[in-house]
């Protein structure tokens, strides 16, 4: 298994992270490795999310869990390889949060494949997060 982990803290509230989690079709607003994405139902456990990085194949993304206002988690298959990502919005305390996005990459061959494909696909994540967490504080 290959894991990552970034965290951000913010003043933002649960429900406007969730928001922009749920606005799946304007993610490319604040993430800026989207070129094109697509959902084919409710945001929530079970549907299909299609996204397309800026000038590459695009990746189809199922919802395997959507807990609203606490965490969602997308998984992506490769073959034997599972790459599943896990957004989360953890209480510090009454006036902050922290959003946490955390990345696992398992199944065969997944030791050597994760430390050559997982730092390609998580190194925007502290732009991306921070864009997150600031328009949702606007």
């Amino acid at each position: 298994m290959w894991e990552y982990e970034h965290s951000v803290e913010t003043g933002a509230a649960p429900e406007a992270i969730w928001r922009l989690w749920a606005d799946v079709e304007n993610w490319g607003t604040w993430n800026a490795e989207i070129e094109k994405i697509e959902i084919d139902g409710p945001f929530a456990t079970g549907t299909h999310i299609t996204m397309t990085p800026p000038g590459d194949d695009p990746v189809l993304l199922r919802i395997a869990e959507a807990v609203e206002n606490e965490r969602f988690v997308d998984e992506a298959r490769f073959g034997d390889l599972v790459l599943r990502t896990t957004h989360r919005i953890d209480h510090t305390d009454d006036d902050r949060i922290r959003v946490v996005y955390r990345m696992e990459i398992t199944g065969p061959g997944a030791e050597e494949a994760g430390p050559r494909i997982g730092p390609g696909i998580t190194a925007d994540w502290p732009d991306t997060m921070a864009s997150l967490v600031e328009l949702a504080r606007r």
